[in-house]
C-alpha cells in the first residue's frame, strides 16, 4: 500500500504547480483525501480535502481561492493546483487518504494529528516559492 506525492519543484512568487498523489495497492474511491505541508520548523498543517462521498472538498483559509483539489478514481489519483504561489507556501507536502470523510476533515481543520494513524501517508514532495 503506498502513496505517492509528486509535482513539486521550483516555482516564482505568482506561479502554479500541480502535485499529484497516486495510489498503488489501494483504491482510492473510498477514502477521503486531503492534502498537507509542513514548513521547516513548523507543524504540520492542514491544506485541503476532498469527500469520497460527494466529492465537496474544504480549504484552509491561507489556500482559498488559490488552491485547487480534485480527484480522478479512474486513476486512483489525487490532485492539488496550486495558483498564486507565495513564498509562504514553501514546504514539504504531503498527502493522505482516510476512511473516515468527518476525521479528515478534523485533520485538516484542526489538528494533522487526528489522522495520523488512520489514514495512509504518501512521502512528500518539496514545494519551493522563491525569486
Amino acid at each position: 500500500v503506498q502513496l505517492q506525492a509528486s509535482g513539486g519543484g521550483l516555482a516564482q512568487p505568482g506561479g502554479s504547480l500541480r502535485l499529484s498523489c497516486v495510489a498503488s495497492g489501494l483504491s482510492l474511491d473510498s477514502l477521503a483525501i486531503g492534502w498537507f505541508r509542513q514548513a521547516p520548523g513548523k507543524e504540520r498543517e492542514g491544506v485541503s480535502g476532498i469527500s469520497s462521498k460527494d466529492g465537496s472538498t474544504y480549504y484552509a483559509d491561507f489556500v482559498k481561492g488559490r488552491f485547487t483539489i480534485s480527484r480522478d478514481n479512474a486513476k486512483n489519483t489525487a490532485y492539488l493546483e496550486m495558483n498564486s504561489l507565495e513564498p509562504e507556501d514553501t514546504a514539504v507536502y504531503y498527502c493522505a487518504a482516510d476512511p473516515s470523510d468527518n476525521r479528515l476533515r478534523v485533520g485538516i481543520q484542526s489538528s494533522w494529528k487526528n489522522v495520523r494513524a488512520s489514514s495512509y501517508w504518501g512521502r512528500g514532495t518539496q514545494v519551493t516559492v522563491s525569486s
